[in-house]
């Protein structure tokens, strides 16, 4: 219990550093003030928006032609009833220029350095420099197909969103049980891979160069 008590000490002094990493691995902008609810208003309408979505689509059976069309045809008719109130000043609120509906470009580069940050991180995965961390995505990919078996591609994105919405912040909650539980659970899995390594992959004989006959 000494033991539990003195390792839940150290985690208790680097919890903050921890959550500022964490936070800055998520971008530390907006969509980790989303995953982090640090605007619970905004995070929960997309949270509510995105559980309307796979409700229309995955329970309803709603078309996802016929409800884009719709979307689009209610956006037109808002807009076009909104420039006409505004320009007859009826309401104080001007309708959104163009400049507030284009998508801003550091939107486009925060996307695009996520990509190549997955994509650089694949490749050194499948180069196999850390077999612990190559059999960990094997695994991961796995379970993923397994379960994908079971579910609607709808169904799993939707799985992820939630988990992305909810674990950050739950995480957040329980930080230093969570930390503590992981922290013990990598010991032990270092523990099995070292393990698999001297008694199986230091096993495997390894090719030998054969000298060259001289003639």
């Amino acid at each position: 219990m000494a033991v539990y008590g003195y390792e839940m000490d150290e985690h208790r002094a680097s919890s903050s550093r921890r959550r500022r990493s964490l936070y800055h691995n998520l971008g530390g902008g907006r969509f980790a003030d989303i995953m982090f609810w640090k605007n619970k208003k905004e995070s929960g309408t997309i949270l509510a928006v995105f559980t309307l979505i796979w409700f229309l689509f995955e329970v309803v059976e709603y078309p996802f032609i016929t409800f884009l069309c719709q979307i689009l045809l209610i956006s037109i008719f808002i807009f076009l009833i909104w420039s006409y109130i505004g320009s007859s000043q009826l309401i104080k609120r001007k309708p959104p220029s163009i400049n507030d509906l284009k998508v801003s470009e550091s939107t486009w580069r925060f996307l695009f350095t996520k990509i190549n940050w997955f994509i650089i991180n694949l490749h050194d995965i499948s180069s196999g420099k850390d077999f612990r961390l190559l059999f960990l995505a094997v695994i991961s990919l796995w379970i993923l197909s397994v379960v994908g078996n079971y579910f609607s591609s709808l169904t799993l994105l939707y799985i992820v969103f939630v988990g992305l919405e909810t674990i950050p912040m739950l995480y957040e909650l329980y930080e230093e049980e969570l930390s503590y539980a992981a922290s013990k659970s990598g010991r032990d899995m270092k523990k099995l891979l070292n393990n698999f390594n001297s008694k199986v992959i230091n096993k495997i004989p390894k090719a030998q160069s054969k000298s060259r006959k001289t003639m």
